[in-house]
């Protein structure tokens, strides 16, 4: 296996600490709706959409339906789509309000703003471990996730692909890498929180094997951190 560069310094060099000055994505501030013409947009000017739990169970069962297995790659998909117009809408606002680019931003802000973002969102409540930035591996925690929540019953491991996908994408972005994410535990399955293991996409090329195998958490990190041959 080929040595993985850490986490760009830009993400790995921060203090956690930083004082935050702002809450951008506060939902009084964030969120404008109009109860007239039923429209709910952002304090960016920008149209946000409300999807009912009903709605995602129906997704994840018509895709299962219509494609079968190649529902994962749809979903995937779907979310790298997703987190490509999320990590510009994101970017946007916060360096039109800040005066300033989004590489630029303190650390301990731009943490801040993700978090209220997700949150505000509707998606949950976000945390990024940073544990094992130096080998070029990030853990993410989702809890509370709507998408985990509509997940149909009958699935036995964890379907966070549109999830996946989003994170994949974002965090491309936001390090100039090729990244890829697999979910490893499920609220939907009795874990405390839904769990994503992003680093280089060569690294994750079984990934999803390793989880269909019935591989833990732990083990899966522990592959990805074994040093190269």
């Amino acid at each position: 296996m080929a040595s993985t560069p850490p986490i760009p310094s830009s993400l790995a060099d921060f203090d956690p600490y930083t004082p935050v000055l702002a809450n951008y994505y506060a939902p009084s501030a964030y969120l404008q709706g109009d109860l007239e013409s039923g429209l709910l947009e952002s304090r960016h000017g920008d149209r946000l959409l409300a999807l009912p739990e009903a709605l995602l169970r129906g997704i994840y069962t018509g895709l299962e339906y219509e494609t079968g297995q190649a529902a994962r790659l749809v979903l995937r998909n779907c979310g790298r789509m997703w987190g490509k117009e999320f990590f510009r809408r994101f970017a946007q606002e916060l360096s039109d309000y800040y005066q300033k680019p989004l590489s630029e931003l303190e650390m301990g802000l731009f943490l801040q703003n993700l978090k209220q973002a997700w949150k505000t969102h509707g998606w949950g409540l976000i945390d990024i471990d940073w544990t094992y930035k130096n080998e070029g591996v990030l853990v993410v925690s989702i809890r509370n996730s709507p998408f985990a929540a509509a997940t149909p019953p009958h699935f036995k491991r964890p379907m966070g692909f549109l999830e996946a996908g989003l994170l994949a994408t974002w965090f491309s972005q936001l390090t100039g890498q090729d990244l890829g994410c697999v979910q490893t535990t499920s609220e939907a399955l009795g874990a405390k929180s839904n769990l994503f293991i992003l680093t280089a996409a060569a690294r994750l090329k079984e990934g999803e094997a390793w989880v269909d195998s019935g591989l833990s958490h732990d083990q899966i990190l522990e592959k990805l951190l074994q040093p190269a041959p």
